[in-house]
């Protein structure tokens, strides 16, 4: 029977990890300082890839040799903004109330990360059979893109794992896919003009207004005739605007506008072709008529941020090692990013499955159940018996 309470080493390191402000604008090099100094401890082979102003790392650590494939543990250490939520409890200082822990990062995924390094000197001193390593990142919550040079830092190593687990949270419940997801920015170059004059002028709003207004159009028809695939909520490709600035006074014909968009695509869509439409419709219909005014107006895209989909089938033998752990054969996929599909892009396979919700996550009070890390840290014993001696 599965215990409704982690162990006190388990907590132990929680309250560690959470009263690290690892909050993405800040340093996470404490944090990663720590970490570091408890795997090397115990004998593990560690390495750090740097943010550019060196203010963040990535921690890769290997236990039991890199000779052979082995399974990785996989946590982000940043957490999202505080500023501004109302907050009942200290978000930086575990509390334990009514059946929950509470503090920014319990349940995304400071959680998973706890339990892999409070088990990790039980799985070094039971004698590993496979090698077992540990991906620490650094901002995760911008966008996955500190592991991004942790991964390219794996292209050096003798032997990459041969299978990663990413401990996002999940209910304890295996993601075998997730959408891809690009983040990008429009900036339309317009001619300023006073408002009285306005055919003199190219409009950038006006412009710009066009283009999110396809992209809109856009959405109606992937909604309306596909490609579907009912294992993801919504079943489709989504695409979204999010932030629009332009103009300076009503009586300015305004010189510049930007917005910024999203494309969630299904892993077998991708976000690819969807991007060039757009693209294309800019060229084809905005910019001859702006640059009929004046030839410096256009229209300029810039991709922000691509992380990758995946989606592995519930056979895959990473699917079925990780759903053997759990006991639950049930096999989900999952609308929001994850680092395990660039993972899975650069050759290790990857599943998603962590404790705590999604629906806890970045909020006010975040809070993880007991019961949810009891059942991560049984999870992981029973990897610890898989991959472990007597």
């Amino acid at each position: 029977m599965t215990p409704t309470r982690p162990s006190a080493a388990v907590l132990e390191m929680f309250e560690r990890l959470i009263a690290f402000d690892t909050t993405s604008v800040r340093s996470n090099l404490d944090a990663i300082a720590f970490m570091k100094a408890h795997l090397e401890g115990l004998g593990a082979a560690t390495r750090l890839t740097f943010s550019d102003d060196r203010h963040k790392a990535n921690l890769y650590a290997v236990l039991g040799g890199e000779d052979r494939p082995g399974i990785m543990l996989s946590g982000h250490t940043d957490v999202v903004p505080v500023d501004g939520q109302d907050w009942s409890l200290p978000p930086f200082a575990l509390t334990e109330r009514d059946g929950k822990l509470f503090g920014r990062g319990t349940a995304d995924m400071k959680g998973f990360v706890a339990l892999a390094l409070a088990l990790a000197p039980e799985f070094a001193a039971r004698g590993l059979r496979l090698p077992l390593a540990f991906s620490l990142s650094y901002d995760e919550e911008v966008g996955c893109m500190g592991v991004r040079r942790l991964i390219e830092d794996l292209e050096t190593v003798p032997v990459k794992p041969g299978l990663c687990i990413v401990g996002e949270p999940t209910g304890m419940k295996v993601i075998a896919g997730h959408k891809g997801k690009k983040s990008l920015r429009c900036h339309v170059h317009g001619k300023e003009c006073h408002s009285a004059l306005a055919p003199q002028g190219v409009n950038a709003v006006e412009a710009a207004a066009e283009v999110i207004a396809h992209i809109r159009g856009l959405q109606r028809r992937i909604r309306r005739d596909g490609p579907f695939d009912e294992a993801y909520d919504p079943p489709f490709t989504t695409l979204h605007t999010g932030v629009v600035q332009g103009g300076r006074a009503l009586n300015i014909v305004p010189r510049d506008c930007w917005f910024d968009f999203e494309i969630r695509s299904l892993p077998a869509q991708g976000g690819d072709g969807l991007y060039d439409e757009i693209v294309a419709f800019a060229r084809q219909r905005i910019e001859p008529e702006m640059r009929a005014v004046d030839a410096a107006t256009g229209v300029e895209f810039q991709v922000v941020n691509d992380t990758a989909g995946f989606d592995l089938p519930d056979d895959h033998a990473a699917v079925r090692f990780a759903t053997m752990l759990t006991g639950d054969n049930r096999v989900g996929r999952v609308s929001f990013g994850t680092e395990a599909g660039l993972f899975t892009q650069a050759g290790m396979p990857s599943v998603v499955c962590g404790p705590g919700h999604i629906e806890q996550a970045h909020k006010p009070d975040e809070f993880i159940s007991l019961d949810q890390l009891a059942q991560g840290e049984a999870f992981l014993r029973r990897l610890m018996e898989h991959m472990c001696g007597g």
